[in-house]
């Protein structure tokens, strides 16, 4: 993400919290100063210091952030992330906007690094999909690759994914394709199947990936083994971190999983103040 973007997450989540004012943070004298920790309360990967940074600029630029971690990096519970420096009011005013984002893009990054290990050593790449929280889609998907994952089609502007409905209104995989080239030379285009017939149909137009949709192992055995090579596949549909293993190991290319955005739990983070 650029710092343009980053800057306007920002500021929309500062307005949706702070409004037209702090009304807490006015019964702390204008001139007082203090000193914050921030601490992980349990074993995570870090991602989101960039927004964090961001909140307190925007709040008040004269505040100093001190971090001893970086994005991607591994900490334990009770460590040390980092330490800030400032006006009271500003630091009381920003701490929940800026911890919403450091736990939030910190959780998708734990999530995404659990399903990278669980695949580690197969070939199979880990991505995640379009299920991500609304506004937050290009965060997420960075804290994914900070997690050791990979993106899928970031919108429905980047890539071409022809899925059931798609096919039905088209009246045919070979339709579909025929009309994405056409309309769209050069853009990836991925096809969704659900039946043998439909794989065949598929690796004779030659898109540029297939993705297997809710087929079991046995039936992803048979389906990698029939394609052969020819055309990178794709597992998706109902994968945790129990079955991603077994759905791997099968041989397909890539392996997508909703929960890795849409399910994320908030990194358990503490943030206190002392005054000066």
């Amino acid at each position: 993400m650029n710092a343009a973007d980053i800057a306007a997450q920002v500021r929309t989540a500062l307005a949706e919290d702070i409004g037209s004012g702090d009304l807490t943070a006015d019964l702390i004298p204008a001139t007082n100063r203090a000193e914050a920790t921030v601490i992980a309360r349990e074993p995570a990967v870090i991602c989101g210091v960039a927004w964090f940074d961001e909140v307190f600029r925007q709040i008040d630029p004269s505040i100093r952030i001190d971090w001893r971690v970086r994005d991607g990096e591994r900490v334990s519970a009770d460590q040390l992330l980092c330490t800030l420096h400032g006006p009271s009011r500003a630091l009381l005013s920003g701490e929940r906007t800026a911890l919403n984002f450091l736990q939030t893009l910190s959780g998708t990054a734990s999530l995404a690094k659990r399903y990278a290990e669980a695949v580690a050593g197969t070939g199979a790449t880990v991505l995640d999909t379009r299920k991500t929280l609304p506004g937050l889609r290009l965060a997420q998907k960075y804290a994914v690759r900070c997690g050791g994952c990979s993106n899928h089609r970031i919108g429905l502007y980047d890539a071409i994914l022809i899925k059931e409905n798609h096919i039905m209104a088209a009246g045919s995989i070979t339709a579909a394709v025929t009309q994405a080239r056409a309309l769209h030379p050069g853009i990836r285009i991925e096809v969704e199947v659900e039946t043998a017939e439909e794989l065949a149909e598929a690796v004779a137009c030659t898109p540029d990936v297939i993705m297997l949709d809710n087929h079991d192992v046995p039936r992803m055995r048979e389906a990698v083994a029939f394609v052969a090579g020819r055309i990178p596949l794709e597992a998706s549909g109902n994968v945790s971190l129990d079955t991603i293993r077994a759905y791997a190991k099968t041989g397909v290319d890539y392996i997508s999983v909703g929960g890795l955005t849409k399910d994320v739990r908030a990194l358990d983070l503490s943030m206190r103040f002392r005054s000066r």
